[in-house]
């Protein structure tokens, strides 16, 4: 596997620590567990789903803080009097996911369906920054200038 040494870039960009500790946290990916898929369900709308066989709803946290989304889940130790397990095939390990959201990407919901857990997602992007349209002058007052004056 390559390495790269980022240590020049950081010497000569100013406002792109997120993106290079992004880069970075690449060598320390998580291991595969819990395995999940990301899909787009619309224009501006997306789901996670994530692989949570034998956890219930109060084993599992979701966190949405600034860009990042966090799945967390803890499988509480119980009572196993109904018999003795001979074999364990499904994990029931804590686990934390951690996902990088763009930015206007809020959490809408999540839901517990069939061992998967869904979050969904939508982007929001702010009139202000959607892109529109400037009318080109020929000496007349344009609309938009007419309507602020």
């Amino acid at each position: 596997m390559r390495t790269f040494d980022l240590a020049p870039l950081y010497r000569s960009t100013v406002g792109f620590d997120r993106l290079f500790s992004m880069l970075d946290g690449f060598d320390n990916a998580a291991p595969g567990y819990p395995p999940y898929n990301i899909e787009r369900t619309g224009e501006n709308d997306y789901r996670i789903s994530v692989a949570v066989a034998g956890f219930g709803e109060k084993d599992l946290s979701i966190e949405a803080k600034e860009n990042t989304l966090t799945i967390k889940g803890d499988k509480s130790k119980e009572d196993t009097s109904k018999g003795e397990v001979l074999y364990q095939g499904i994990a029931a390990r804590a686990f934390e996911r951690v996902f990088q959201l763009a930015d206007h990407v809020q959490v809408k919901g999540a839901t517990i369906e069939n061992g998967l857990l869904h979050v969904d997602l939508v982007r929001e992007i702010p009139e202000a920054k959607k892109p529109r349209q400037i009318p080109i002058g020929n000496g007349k007052p344009t609309l938009v200038e007419a309507q602020a004056a």
